[in-house]
């Protein structure tokens, strides 16, 4: 590199240092030390002992780590086909030409940038089995009565329904795609006598297939990763177990982490907890890239 170039590298170097900092302290040396940690019996105190795969062979042993991950993937599995479904909805309705669609975006996309904590405590007090008004509608219409953060059989599903509140977010990306669908495709299927559902099956679909499959692993990260929601539902049941919900329905598997290093003071095997959350979170993204190779559709394909 010449004297220009030499300072411009310096400069740029400079500028990213900032980040590059708080990657190196922030994130990467957490993430090694939680490997570190996996392989050490550890309270937070004193220095980690060193007792090699002790933590992993008991992890397959724990009963609650299976009933955490069952919480987990139940969650997922019904957080992903409905959260991008939602998100699509939103999208196409946000992306027709009528008055005020401005403001319809707004309060669409709002609820998405409210606290998490606030949006639980909203949820509560709307599903509460004694006041709510969710429940005074269903009885009005002659629905059965259901006890969404009491009965184990519906807390989990009341947090589908909860998270579906910050869809507004992942539709305003969807709507960007959509608006960056070339409007020669349309003019064309109407020509040809395409009619909506034909449209939406045969060009809105797979031309928004990269931004489902960004969506898709979203929701895996974000289901993988429930905490929030689950702790503070929990914590608001009363007669049941403070930290866990109604016969432990809300133990999600990041929570049962939480409590294995904070409350029962076993920072190794909550490490190795994480340890084997991280790979498992891998393998799951490489095989839905893997999978998003046979429906993606990429225009970069066409050249």
């Amino acid at each position: 590199m010449n004297r220009q170039e030499r300072r411009n590298f310096r400069n740029g170097i400079l500028f990213a240092l900032p980040w590059i900092i708080g990657f190196l302290v922030l994130q990467l040396f957490p993430i090694l030390y939680s490997f570190f940690l996996s392989f050490t019996r550890y309270n937070g105190l004193g220095a980690p002992v060193f007792i090699g795969l002790n933590n992993f062979r008991t992890l397959f042993t724990d009963t609650m780590v299976s009933l955490s991950t069952v919480n987990t993937l139940f969650y997922t599995f019904w957080l992903i086909p409905i959260g991008v479904t939602i998100a699509i909805s939103l999208a196409l309705a946000m992306n027709q030409k009528v008055e005020e669609v401005a403001l319809y975006r707004a309060l669409f996309y709002l609820p998405s940038v409210l606290p998490s904590f606030a949006m639980v405590f909203i949820w509560i007090l709307f599903t509460n089995p004694q006041y709510g008004v969710l429940n005074r509608l269903f009885v009005s219409l002659g629905l059965p009565f259901v006890n969404w953060i009491g009965d184990p059989r519906f807390t989990k599903p009341s947090l589908v329904i909860l998270a579906q509140y910050g869809a507004g977010g992942p539709a305003l990306i969807f709507l960007a795609s959509l608006r960056s669908i070339p409007k020669e495709l349309y003019e064309s299927a109407d020509i040809d006598g395409c009619g909506p559902f034909r449209k939406l099956r045969s060009i809105t679909i797979p031309m928004i297939t990269p931004i489902i499959l960004y969506d898709i692993i979203w929701g895996i990260s974000a289901g993988l990763q429930a905490f929030t929601q689950a702790y503070l539902m929990s914590s608001s049941s009363s007669g049941q177990d403070a930290m866990a919900g109604p016969a432990n329905s809300l133990l999600f598997y990041v929570f049962y982490v939480y409590r294995t290093a904070f409350m029962y003071s076993k920072m190794g095997y909550a490490a190795a907890l994480s340890v084997m959350l991280f790979i498992a979170s891998l393998f799951i993204a490489f095989i839905v890239f893997r999978w998003g190779r046979s429906w993606v559709f990429y225009e970069v394909d066409q050249k």
